[in-house]
Formats: C-alpha cells, sequence, structure tokens
C-alpha cells in the first residue's frame, strides 16, 4: 500500500468507518519501509481527537501474589513460580503515600490493582475505604482493578467514586483459552458490561506477544470497540522467568508499533494507552509510540519496573506533546535535569 493507502485508512477511521479485514490485516503485515508512512496516517486520527496532549497514569500494586487463577503471562499466578514480592492488601496510608507519589509525577489517574479472581468483603470494604479518602485528598481520578466483579460490586465502586474500572479482555475469545483456564473470556466481558452498567467507565485492553495470531490482535481491537470501553492499555508481553511464556519473544518495535497504529484506525475515539512492556519491546523508538496512542504508564508496572519517571517526561518534552492534567488542562514540564547538567558544565567551565 501506499501512503494514499494509509490515508484512505485513517479517513475511513475519522468517518466513523470500520476497516475490512483485509484492511486491517495490511496494517499489521506491511513492509518496514512505510513504517513512518503507517504512523503519520495514524497520528491524523490521534491529533483529531486527543490533539498532541499526553495522558499519564500511574500504577499501584496494591495487593500481590497468591492468585488461584492460572493466567499464564502473569507472575502472581497459581502456576507461576517467579520470585515475586507477595503481599495482602497494603494499609491505607501506604495507598495514600502512592497516590502522593502520582501526583508529583504529573499522573492524572491513580490506578489501584489487587491480585486474586475478584475481591474478598473485607478488601474490598477497605478498597472503598482508600477510594474515598484519595479522592478527598486530591484531584487524581482514580481507576481500579479489581478482577471479576458482580453488578452490586459495579455499583458499589461508583457510590465511592471510582472514576473507571479496568478488567482486561488480554486477548480474542478464541485464543483465551490458550493463556487461561480458570476463567473465561465471557466472565471479563461480564464485568465489563457490569460496570458499563454501574455508569463507570471502562479500561479494558490486551497483551500482544503470546501467539495470537494477526486476527486474534484484530479480533480483540473489534471487541473493545463493541463494548465501547473508553480506554485501551496496550501491553507488550515481558516473558517473566518462572510463568508458562517464559523465553517467548516474538516482537519487535516495528510490530509493536504497527499494533498501535491498527489499534488507532480501529478504535479512533478510544484513549489508547502504552502499557507493560513498552520499554523492553519499543526501545529507542518509544517517543514514535505516542504517534498513535495519546497516554502511558509513568514509573513502575505490577511487577516489572519501569523507565525513571525524568526520562518519560523528556520523551514527551523532546517529542514536542503536551502533557496533559487530569482536567484536561496542559502540565507545562520544567527540565530540572538538563538545567542541573548544564548549571554543572559552567561551573567545570568557570574553573579552567
Amino acid at each position: 500500500m501506499t501512503s494514499d493507502n494509509w490515508n484512505v485508512l485513517a479517513e475511513r477511521s475519522l468517518r466513523g468507518e470500520l476497516l475490512s479485514r483485509e484492511q486491517a490485516r495490511s496494517v499489521l503485515n506491511a513492509p518496514d519501509e512505510v513504517l513512518l508512512e503507517q504512523l503519520a496516517a495514524a497520528y491524523r486520527v490521534r491529533r483529531h481527537y486527543w490533539g498532541n496532549r499526553v495522558r499519564l497514569h500511574f500504577l499501584l500494586n496494591a495487593q500481590s501474589g497468591l492468585c488461584p487463577e492460572d493466567c499464564h503471562y502473569c507472575s502472581q499466578s497459581k502456576i507461576s513460580t517467579a520470585e515475586i514480592q507477595k503481599y495482602p492488601l497494603l494499609a491505607k496510608d501506604k495507598i495514600l503515600h502512592a497516590a502522593e507519589q502520582a501526583e508529583r509525577q504529573k499522573a492524572g489517574t491513580f490506578c489501584f490493582v489487587i491480585s486474586g479472581r475478584s475481591p474478598t468483603e473485607s478488601t474490598f470494604s477497605q478498597v472503598l475505604e482508600a477510594v474515598r479518602e484519595v479522592k478527598a485528598k486530591s484531584d487524581l481520578k482514580i481507576c481500579t482493578c479489581l478482577g471479576l466483579l458482580s453488578s452490586e460490586q459495579a455499583q458499589r465502586l461508583a457510590e465511592a467514586g471510582v472514576d473507571r474500572v479496568n478488567h482486561n479482555l488480554n486477548t480474542s475469545a478464541a485464543h483465551h483459552p490458550q493463556i487461561c483456564t480458570t476463567h473465561t473470556f465471557d466472565n471479563r466481558v461480564a464485568t465489563l458490561k457490569h460496570v458499563k452498567a454501574a455508569g463507570i467507565t471502562t479500561c479494558s485492553g490486551g497483551i500482544i506477544g503470546m501467539g495470537e495470531s494477526d486476527d486474534d490482535v484484530i479480533d480483540l481491537a473489534l471487541s473493545l470497540r463493541e463494548l465501547e470501553v473508553t480506554s485501551v492499555p496496550v501491553n507488550f508481553l515481558i516473558p517473566i522467568p518462572g510463568t508458562p511464556f517464559e523465553g517467548t519473544n516474538e516482537l519487535n518495535p516495528r510490530r509493536c508499533l504497527r499494533v498501535l497504529c491498527l489499534f488507532r484506525f480501529l478504535l479512533p475515539t478510544q484513549e489508547i494507552r502504552i502499557a507493560g512492556g513498552r520499554e523492553v519491546h519499543l526501545r529507542s523508538l518509544q517517543p514514535l509510540g505516542l504517534y498513535p496512542a495519546n497516554s502511558m504508564f509513568i514509573a513502575d508496572y505490577l511487577t516489572t519496573p519501569g523507565q525513571a519517571a525524568e526520562q518519560d517526561f523528556e520523551m514527551i518534552r523532546d517529542a514536542g506533546f503536551i502533557l496533559e492534567a487530569s482536567d484536561g488542562s496542559p502540565l507545562a514540564l520544567h527540565n530540572h535535569k538538563r538545567v542541573k547538567v548544564a548549571e554543572e558544565a559552567r561551573g567545570a567551565q568557570e574553573q579552567r
């Protein structure tokens, strides 16, 4: 396909039209030499709906390990032998401290995650209490990720002031049995429907690089479109030692960027977030991910580290994007690191 063809896809996306299966496959299978043309076309759609703003999300692993599910990608699952920290729900003061850290790192959304199939009543009550306190003390939007939820639990989250609930579909319905057997794809869809019915916005995405086909990637995006998910985190598998996917290595930076372009074409109005694995798989091409995507996590993930916040700020600034606060207003990014380096260089020159 030529650059004109990629722009045809952008125009279809901007009109709200669905790409054909053949067109979607062409995005994923395009040669490397047209990657920049694809990114430019995807950016047309991204800029139309989201301008040149970037949203930041801060992730807290508030309860780690000891999960009875067998998700093959996860270091916290019952079948994982990965060496990770395992702990019950963090004390409220630690959760509040993490929220303060999120504000310092200019995140607009505080993502509160616990391990497990579904929260016990005791844990759920503590989560609600923590949510109320964070909302009372900050302007952060709160997204919770608590596993499978009932309609009653979703309603209680809404009453506590939760802005968004994350529950990833992870992959297509057809591929789901290859990555998890202790719950179904339909279980995950049901949780998202409960959340939406409670009036909370939905966050759901997937993990790329788990042996899925191109059609699985396409079907995942189409499922998210059909469910009218508001926010879509796109993760790239980190093959953690001790998990069934240890040693899996199907990705390169160009593949990851093409997936992000496809998601932008198929999900034009949604917030698309570069999530886990961006540092590992996009590497030096991370800034290009912001042309189709309009948000990302800052700092660490659940059980794997991210890069330093200052590196993320520098990347956003250098690419000409503007950081967005939780209320949608622009935030200034002052480059303290560069100022310090410049001052040190001046001092050294004066001494000479």
